[in-house]
């Protein structure tokens, strides 16, 4: 199967957090940026972003992207079936306590996608960006759309309003996984905003307008809430030097 063209924007994205041996994540980022991007992509996958989570330096995230669920299966068989993680899988495993932690997402509207290139990618060894990358996630009652209505139409706007625009807004893909030795989570209902800064304090600054915006702050936020099945949720992210999202 061809790589991915780097034109596409992926239509089923996985947000994969991993949770890793104590000390371990530096070791895991060097192999990861070293031995799994590139051959990874050459099976039909595209890899968007790794970052060390700034709230538990145990913790792994990363993304990556297929064309479509039919890509996935193969991309994934052919991958996790070939030489490159037998050689290197073992290692990477080593490195981690738990890898079940997985959102099957897509994108939540036309041009909601992630918007990358491989042929931006830094080489293997490039310092890491100085960047703050926040996701957001929310999650509502399986079946409901009111609570995800509320994020495409009603804070996007603002947030579109009042910083920088969001690097891609996903939701729950619902098609059934059909690559069962990587599990998903299921009976998912989640929103999902990505958003690139400066500098975390960038980020706070956009938090905090989007707090006093009388429409988010009176009916939007509000409105939210009411839908939630558990508190939202902000990963704070720093990318690695090969990072696509930064």
């Amino acid at each position: 199967m061809p790589p991915t063209d780097p034109a596409d924007r992926p239509a089923v994205i996985e947000l994969r957090q991993y949770t890793l041996r104590s000390g371990r994540r530096d070791e895991l980022i060097e192999l990861f940026d070293r031995e799994f991007v590139e051959t990874q992509e050459e099976t039909g996958m595209l890899v968007l972003g790794q970052f060390r989570d700034l709230d538990d330096p145990d913790r792994f995230v990363w993304l990556r992207g297929f064309r479509d669920m039919a890509v996935r299966h193969n991309a994934l068989t052919a991958f996790y079936g070939g030489p490159v993680w037998a050689r290197h899988g073992p290692q990477a495993n080593a490195t981690m306590i738990d890898s079940g932690d997985v959102l099957l997402l897509r994108p939540l509207s036309d041009g909601s996608a992630f918007a990358v290139s491989p042929a931006e990618r830094p080489q293997a060894g490039a310092p890491a960006p100085d960047r703050f990358v926040s996701a957001t996630v929310w999650s509502f009652p399986p079946g409901r759309h009111d609570g995800i209505a509320l994020i495409r139409d009603g804070l996007l706007p603002v947030l579109h309003k009042t910083g920088p625009a969001p690097l891609a807004v996903l939701t729950t893909e619902t098609a059934h996984n059909t690559f069962p030795r990587l599990p998903v989570r299921t009976g998912e209902n989640v929103a999902a905003v990505f958003t690139s800064y400066p500098d975390e304090s960038a980020y706070r600054r956009h938090l905090a307008e989007v707090l006093v915006h009388p429409l988010a702050r009176d009916e939007i936020l509000p409105g939210i809430e009411r839908e939630r099945t558990a508190a939202s949720r902000t990963l704070r992210l720093a990318p690695t030097g090969r990072s696509l999202i930064s």
